[in-house]
């Protein structure tokens, strides 16, 4: 998939599997996309890179839970964000696909 497009991103919901070329970080916004917090939460959970704590934070925002996002927002170096949950999953999407290129 070319880093370009996040709507080239979200037309693969339909799909039944997530692209296994991309990174774990990717599959989890996908899923989450897809309504399937728990299973994006499960893939990151743990992780210690800076995405998965970015990807973490923004999963515990969605979920309401502000003082968990905060500390995995720290912990991945953002700021906590002041944009729609919406835009936040698109630029984290956009981001990703760009170090894909």
């Amino acid at each position: 998939m070319k880093a370009s497009t996040y709507s080239k991103f979200m037309s693969t919901l339909s799909n039944r599997n997530a692209n296994e070329k991309w990174p774990l970080t990717l599959k989890a916004l996908w899923f989450d996309a897809k309504n399937d917090w728990h299973a994006a939460h499960d893939i990151v959970d743990g992780g210690h890179d800076q995405m998965s704590k970015w990807v973490h934070a923004y999963l515990h925002r969605k979920e309401g839970d502000e003082w968990n996002a905060g500390y995995w927002y720290r912990q991945a170096g953002k700021p906590f964000p002041e944009v729609s949950l919406q835009e936040e999953h698109q630029q984290l999407v956009e981001f990703m696909l760009a170090d894909l290129d």
